[in-house]
């Protein structure tokens, strides 16, 4: 591709270019007219479109687009100001060297770079809001807020270097700055795309090799294709019997919980309009149906993931005087998925709840999982307690859960399970029910109920005497 980009912009056999006057500012070799081959060219940031450049496709109509060409047009050289250019070819690779005798190449090719580091976007992003004033695209002001808050760290660095990009681009000339300036955003459109539209940098793994450097077939590389060949061969693999009886035993079991497989209780909402099935199966329901309890039956996830189950399940608990169990792994699953800002607290509360010595509410764990959680939490994250959050789900899993399905607590939540009889509805009265249709609940208001459940959960859980102590005597103190 990249050798064709070249041929494509030789003055004599490739295409056809013109000037086009963009704003007042000349803007050289514009292409007028292009084939369907560079779709593939612009999807990967070799041409890129100068009107509409968030759609990367290239359309047959008038549109301009321009090629990525090198920086020699755009840079001036330091020794050499009027920056005389001398085009060789040598191996079929295009240099352009300056009077200087100092080689580029095609900056923004995907092939001469790694992967899009975060650092160069935020540099990027820096530069143009200092430039718009502030005034980015909404997808880029979202970016922008999480870099900022991802590094802050070197966010210093970064306005700096921004600052100085942006200092050293007021002073090229006006043609080359606006040049320059579509180049870098249009290779951050392909390699930071805006949403709901599709990236053709498939990344892959990271590299950890110069992907055009040729590798010498040494000792050393024979060597390593032996050790990945040996590891392969060594890899347990599963027999294709084993995965296709394990897919029909699932679908087997789920087939009549799925209301596009098999019929529902008591009528399908997406044929007759009528919600009362989703008002039965709201997160959250006093009373749930037969086949919903019967869900937590197929596996422990299920009933860990229904939040009228997990219900059930936290009163059993409480009647066998462990509640604690599923209050831990509720605990690290909240500081798995919960906000950065609050992780460190959430850690060490979480230690001082259940893990430390004389805690209020501890688990047993053993003691080879207690060292690595403990030394994990020297500097917590999202996943420093996966290894006691697993110790206490396999504890519930295997033992708890099995006493929980024999248990009365069970067997009254059968019995008291809603059983819907069907609808017949006429087709007088389905058509009543489409004009009748509401909208369903909106996320925001059942986020909102489950934030007020966990509030009330919160409220009525033990209280941690020693904590209510402490804020008594501060409170003392400040009186004093």
């Amino acid at each position: 591709v990249e050798a064709l980009v070249v041929e494509m912009q030789d003055p004599k056999s490739g295409l056809k270019f013109e000037e086009q006057k963009l704003v007042t500012t000349t803007v050289p070799h514009a292409i007028a007219e292009a084939k369907a081959f560079g779709t593939m060219m612009v999807a990967y940031g070799y041409i890129y479109p100068l009107q509409d450049h968030k759609r990367l496709i290239l359309k047959v109509d008038a549109s301009l687009y321009r090629f990525q060409v090198t920086l020699e047009t755009l840079i001036l050289c330091v020794q050499c100001p009027e920056l005389p250019l001398l085009r060789k070819h040598a191996s079929n690779v295009t240099l352009t060297l300056c009077t200087c005798g100092i080689a580029q190449t095609p900056y923004f090719w995907p092939v001469q770079h790694w992967r899009a580091e975060d650092t160069d976007y935020a540099i990027y992003l820096a530069k143009r809001n200092i430039r718009k004033k502030g005034v980015l695209e909404l997808y880029e002001q979202e970016h922008y807020n999480n870099l900022h808050k991802w590094m802050n760290h070197k966010w210093d660095f970064i306005v700096m270097q921004a600052k100085e990009q942006y200092r050293a681009g007021k002073e090229r000339k006006k043609s080359d700055r606006v040049v320059l300036d579509c180049q870098e955003r249009a290779y951050w459109v392909v390699h930071r795309p805006p949403p709901r539209t599709a990236s053709a940098m498939d990344y892959g793994l990271d590299r950890l090799i110069d992907p055009n450097a040729e590798e010498n077939k040494t000792v050393d590389y024979y060597r390593r294709i032996i050790i990945f060949n040996s590891q392969a061969i060594m890899r347990p693999k599963v027999k294709s019997t084993v995965s296709l009886g394990a897919l029909v035993k699932f679908s087997s079991t789920f087939k009549n919980h799925d209301p596009f497989l098999a019929p529902c209780l008591p009528s399908n909402p997406w044929l007759t309009d009528d919600i009362t099935y989703w008002e039965l199966n709201l997160p959250r329901v006093e009373v749930p149906t037969k086949m919903r309890v019967e869900r937590w039956t197929f596996n422990f996830m299920e009933l860990l993931n229904d939040p009228c189950g997990r219900a059930d399940f936290r009163l059993f608990l409480k009647k066998e005087f462990s509640g604690e169990n599923l209050a831990f792994w509720e605990a690290c699953e909240d500081l798995k998925w919960g906000s950065a800002e609050a992780m460190k607290e959430k850690a060490e509360h979480i230690y001082k709840m259940f893990l430390a010595p004389g805690a209020p509410r501890w688990v047993n764990i053993d003691g080879k999982t207690m060292d690595i959680t403990v030394k994990g939490l020297v500097h917590p994250h999202r996943y420093v307690l996966d290894a006691a959050q697993t110790h206490i789900f396999m504890l519930m899993k295997k033992d708890t859960f099995g006493r929980y399905m024999k248990s009365p607590v069970f067997k009254d939540a059968q019995k008291k399970a809603l059983s819907p009889q069907p609808h017949t509805f006429t087709n007088a009265q389905l058509e009543q029910n489409a004009r009748n249709r509401k909208p369903g609940i909106h996320p925001i208001i059942l986020h909102q109920q489950e934030e007020e459940e966990k509030a009330k959960l919160a409220a009525s859980g033990p209280v941690d005497i020693k904590q209510i102590m402490s804020k008594l005597d501060r409170r003392t103190d400040l009186k004093k």
